[in-house]
């Protein structure tokens, strides 16, 4: 893909985040609608580049990966959007995705897609929407860690807390997401299981022990609200924890299989 087409996808991403921002501080911006239309133009621009980038192809090595994730992140965020005004996310989000493509595209040294047969295309599409998932819910994890801050402060004058939706509705969407992440990290191991052939030979063993850690701490909160109601600082600080250990399970085993090592993970 053109260089343009980068450069503009970044910039997207930027002034998405700029107009989302401004209200928070307390400043003139456009409509949300306008902002979360340019987001689009950014998640269209950064979905047609991978493919240039790439050729067509899924790439798996770490700042591919990176930017992929980084766009289905967005991707989903816009899609929150639409039925959960949390402006909050995109301030964060879209900046991220940004680097992460810009990263990918002009500082990673070049990689080429390996091939990769179909059955093992369904367990990566499984794995990243379910990293998508769960990271938009973490973010939110972080989100309701504030405003119950700010509750508990009794601080809710602020224009941050004010953008938010109520605490309930902010744990309710969060809760829906672990649910939803929790469904494709499931699909993501039993694909796993039945698709990849040899586990030792691929050093898979530890993303497999870590991703199943992850599975455990999400399945257990899950169960904890269903059961017992659970909420507030022990469903965020299980949820971030949850997140952590699937970040170390994908991206800190491939940073030091491919980064420091020097192996295909």
């Amino acid at each position: 893909m053109p260089s343009w087409s980068v450069l503009l996808a970044v910039v997207a991403y930027i002034a998405a985040a700029l107009c989302l921002v401004l209200p928070l501080i307390d400043r003139p911006a456009p409509p949300r609608p306008i902002a979360l239309g340019v987001a689009a133009i950014a998640v269209a621009l950064h979905f047609m580049v991978a493919l240039g980038i790439h050729q067509g192809g899924i790439n798996l090595h770490f700042f591919a990966a990176l930017s992929l994730v980084g766009l289905v992140v967005a991707a989903l965020t816009l899609l929150v959007n639409l039925f959960r005004p949390v402006s909050g996310l995109g301030v964060v989000v879209f900046p991220l995705a940004a680097v992460l493509l810009a990263v990918d595209t002009w500082l990673a040294p070049p990689t080429t897609p390996l091939p990769i047969e179909w059955q093992i295309k369904l367990h990566v599409t499984f794995a990243i929407l379910g990293y998508g998932f769960l990271m938009i819910a973490a973010l939110l994890a972080i989100l309701l860690a504030l405003q119950e801050r700010a509750l508990r402060n009794h601080r809710l004058d602020s224009s941050l807390i004010r953008a938010l939706p109520p605490l309930t509705l902010t744990e309710t969407l969060m809760f829906r997401l672990i649910g939803a992440g929790f469904v494709l990290l499931t699909l993501t191991l039993l694909s796993g299981v039945l698709f990849v052939d040899n586990l030792f030979a691929q050093h898979l063993v530890h993303k497999t022990v870590l991703s199943i850690a992850a599975w455990i701490v999400f399945g257990v909160l899950l169960f904890g609200r269903w059961r017992w109601g659970w909420r507030g600082r022990r469903a965020v600080r299980l949820t971030l924890a949850g997140m952590v250990v699937l970040l170390l399970a994908f991206f800190g085993s491939k940073f030091v299989l491919e980064l420091v090592l020097h192996r295909t993970a």
